[in-house]
């Protein structure tokens, strides 16, 4: 193989400018990756760990073996977005659970309750498909309101082509396992619903397509989470 050798110049000023760019490119990217990484800001957070409950990113680090990579798939989606969290309130990515290599995602309750938004379907739809054309096992950490109401209209036929997606996993043997740690509405409800293992938090996690409040709304009917 021929080698093509470059000499640069560490003392030009076109050196200069580039590096000043790059580094500056840098920065960006990093203060994007930390805004991502604090999910809805240190008042939700507050009251989610207040709670008794693990961070998605905490959830993550404690299901994957220990010392092995996790490749985060699209950290930034939506990014760009006015009045995003970077992320889409989701983690997602691929990571080794007791030597497999699994697609994994964890839902951010601390970004709108978890709610799923166009950017978040994004990433978990990308991640789907790495799975499926890797035969990856999915394992899903949800703790979610379900669709983010504004944007629902946005969601409805791609998150209805997720939950085609588990059924064709199943049918081809790929396990989509789900461990639900809280309240999960509507379409956050139909992932454990359909997934080929569910683990839940005893006490924690409840899976409904309404909650108690929305119940008394359209019934009348007082009813407790354990109820539903």
């Amino acid at each position: 193989m021929h080698v093509l050798h470059t000499r640069v110049d560490t003392r030009s000023d076109g050196f200069r400018a580039n590096r000043e760019q790059n580094l500056a490119a840098i920065d960006k990217l990093q203060q994007l990756l930390a805004r991502a990484r604090a999910g809805g800001g240190e008042k939700y957070v507050a009251r989610h760990v207040k709670r008794g409950k693990l961070l998605p990113r905490e959830r993550v680090d404690l299901l994957l073996d220990r010392d092995s990579p996790f490749l985060e798939v699209a950290p930034l989606a939506g990014c760009h977005e006015g009045g995003i969290v970077p992320g889409g309130s989701i983690v997602a990515g691929v990571g080794w659970v007791n030597g497999v290599p699994c697609a994994i995602s964890a839902s951010d309750a601390t970004v709108q309750g978890g709610a799923v938004n166009p950017w978040g379907l994004a990433r978990g739809t990308r991640l789907a498909e790495i799975g499926w054309e890797n035969e990856l096992p999915e394992v899903h950490l949800i703790e979610s309101a379900g669709a983010d109401l504004p944007r629902q209209a946005e969601l409805f036929v791609p998150g209805g082509g997720g939950f085609r997606h588990i059924t064709r996993r199943s049918g081809r043997q790929l396990p989509t396992v789900a461990l639900v740690f809280g309240s999960c509405t509507a379409g956050g409800a139909y992932i454990p619903g359909m997934s080929d293992y569910v683990v839940m938090v005893e006490e924690q996690a409840y899976m409904y397509l309404a909650g108690p409040p929305l119940v008394k709304m359209a019934t009348g009917e007082v009813v407790d989470d354990e109820a539903l």
